[in-house]
């Protein structure tokens, strides 16, 4: 498993979730296909993840891809780990 490390540029996770995807596909956050909030709530994962939430862990299924976001900064995009 890789790990990234990007500085972190946005507070709301959701931000950081669609940075590490971008990322990940080699592309700008803003040439993603399909935008993050038809795959999952925005606001609940951002609230899920804003207090210390360091043994949470949240999967979903982004446009094929699996994403995990872990409470301790850690975001896995189809196992490269991004510490943000």
């Amino acid at each position: 498993m890789e790990a990234h490390s990007r500085r972190k540029s946005a507070e709301r996770v959701s931000t950081r979730v669609i940075e590490a995807i971008a990322d990940a596909r080699g592309v700008d956050p803003t040439d993603l296909d399909v935008p993050l909030y038809w795959e999952v709530d925005l606001e609940a994962l951002d609230r899920l993840c804003a207090d210390d939430a360091s043994n949470l862990a949240v999967t979903f299924r982004y446009d094929g891809t699996t994403v995990t976001v872990h409470g301790d900064d850690r975001i896995d995009v189809e196992g490269t780990v991004y510490e943000v």
